[in-house]
């Protein structure tokens, strides 16, 4: 099992301490098994108080970085300027290979350390000018979600930090697993989109629902065979035009590209629990040929199909 080390500070927020615990630990959640071997750690160890007034007992310090998986700084305080102890505590871990997960204001420990130096991070919208002011050498991305850069992954804040663990899960040991634990703690998947959180629902809230949600129930159910968008929107009655205009606000991206993520999240799904042939996953993805999958799931996933099942795939 995977180390998580999650840095615990005088002032954190419990709720974003608790995020990671949550879902890399299963802290709290029953149903399912923890996907990693969480540590909570500080500085100082000993009696840390949180925002709360609550004071927790933490009884490990930076030395767990050395040998963890996984370095969690669930938040920060950007008008503390991280300690060079800590620092190079995180540099040292992201040298040895461990990635680095800032979440939320943890973005600002993330850019001291400059382990992210010309590249792109991500943080909660109100602190974006100022982490960019800060930081002239980072590209500060306002609008998204999560940034992942493969050794370093930021987020933005509160919500996005569940949607980024999530994610985080998803990208280390499969979409199976990570659909468990989303069920697990009643949340989408998925959210695609900007800041603005809106919602992308891989499934209708119910039939009966506006022109958006039948929509999406209607393409869900042709997944094999793409439909048109032109079809698409006329199975609601709504023109192309008000169709995509509707599905954007909703979902924050195109009809045209959440529908490729669904299909690529099913082909996901048969690369995992079953033993198709990649052409046979394709066909039953719409995407017509294994050349075709292959090429959109190497430009989306960062791999093959056939990599993805020999890593992911059920023993079972």
């Amino acid at each position: 099992m995977r180390t998580a080390a999650v840095l615990a500070f005088p002032g954190i927020s419990p709720f974003h301490l608790s995020v990671p615990l949550m879902v890399f630990g299963g802290v709290g959640v029953r149903s399912v098994e923890a996907a990693y071997r969480t540590v909570t750690v500080a500085e100082a160890p000993g009696p840390v108080r949180t925002a709360a007034g609550l004071d927790l007992v933490v009884t490990e310090g930076l030395e767990v970085l050395a040998s963890a998986d996984l370095v969690v700084i669930p938040s920060w305080d950007p008008e503390i300027a991280p300690s060079a102890v800590l620092l190079d505590a995180v540099r040292t871990a992201h040298a040895r290979g461990a990635r680095i997960l800032g979440l939320c204001l943890g973005a600002f420990v993330v850019a001291a350390s400059g382990i992210a130096d010309g590249r792109e991070v991500s943080t909660h919208w109100s602190a974006g000018p100022e982490l960019a002011a800060r930081h002239p050498e980072l590209t500060v991305r306002c609008e998204a979600l999560w940034t992942d850069l493969g050794d370093v992954v930021t987020s933005a804040g509160v919500a996005a930090a569940l949607d980024c663990c999530l994610h985080m899960v998803r990208t280390e040991l499969g979409s199976a697993v990570a659909a468990d634990l989303a069920r697990s703690l009643v949340m989408a998947p998925h959210r695609e989109g900007s800041q603005a959180q809106f919602l992308s629902r891989p499934l209708a809230a119910a039939p009966e629902g506006d022109e958006i949600d039948r929509a999406i129930t209607w393409a869900l159910g042709r997944i094999a065979e793409p439909p048109p968008i032109d079809a698409w929107a006329g199975a609601v009655h709504l023109s192309r035009r008000t169709f995509t205009r509707r599905f954007r606000d909703r979902t924050g991206t195109s009809p045209g590209d959440w529908l490729l993520l669904r299909r690529l999240d099913e082909a996901r799904r048969l690369l995992e629990t079953s033993g198709l042939p990649i052409e046979t996953v394709a066909t039953r993805t719409g995407f017509g040929g294994a050349v075709t999958l292959r090429h959109h799931f190497r430009a989306r996933f960062g791999t093959t199909p056939g990599a993805h099942r020999r890593a992911f795939a059920d023993p079972a």
